[in-house]
């Protein structure tokens, strides 16, 4: 099963879990009590598990100038206790505090989309999901790429959260694991091999 060969579950001698794996775990995690609203050097580290870098300049800036407390400010005002599937709609929709931090972090410290999500993804891991080129070129560029996932469990009764959290279980990932990063992951495994960048197929 995918979600056991990214997570290193029983694998075979040799083999090596994806260090994704530790994206979410690493130093306890990012939406931790003491660390939910602050950019931390352990949230820098952790999204390079994710295969994306921060330029040195820039981390500076964010663990200790003025973008900080800027996102500090942000991060306080997005929830950090609801799963994506529970979230109210005006808390994904732009204008949000979610949509404005991504904003910030994408256009003023330059880090680009990709990054920009993965950072916010550790820090709100139950409502804010990774994002990017694989799951873009599987999904496509709906005009709001939170919003198309918010609304899909709503369709029948919750039902493909439901099915995430089971996926979990049986998978025997850690229940620190969130429904929506159970979600990327099996997207972005049953795809990465076959992605090619603007050659893929599906891009």
């Amino acid at each position: 099963m995918d979600l056991r060969r990214y997570f290193g579950i029983d694998l075979q001698p040799g083999a090596v879990p994806f260090t994704g794996s530790r994206f979410e775990h690493l130093a306890g995690g990012g939406d931790r009590l003491e660390a939910a609203n602050v950019l931390t050097a352990d949230d820098l580290i952790a999204v390079q598990t994710l295969s994306v870098t921060i330029p040195t300049q820039t981390a500076l800036d964010l663990l200790g100038g003025d973008l900080g407390p800027q996102l500090s400010e942000l991060l306080s005002s997005i929830p950090s206790d609801v799963d994506m599937a529970e979230a109210d709609t005006t808390d994904l929709a732009p204008g949000s505090a979610a949509d404005r931090a991504w904003h910030f972090l994408n256009d003023q410290t330059g880090i680009g989309w990709v990054t920009a999500g993965k950072l916010l993804a550790r820090n709100r891991p139950r409502l804010l999901p990774v994002h990017d080129q694989v799951i873009r070129c599987i999904l496509g560029r709906p005009r709001s790429f939170w919003l198309l996932l918010h609304a899909v469990p709503h369709i029948v009764d919750y039902a493909l959260h439901r099915k995430l959290l089971a996926l979990r279980q049986s998978a025997g990932v850690p229940e620190s694991v969130s429904a929506l990063r159970v979600c990327d992951v099996v997207l972005w495994m049953c795809h990465h091999v076959g992605h090619r960048g603007t050659s893929c197929v599906w891009e």
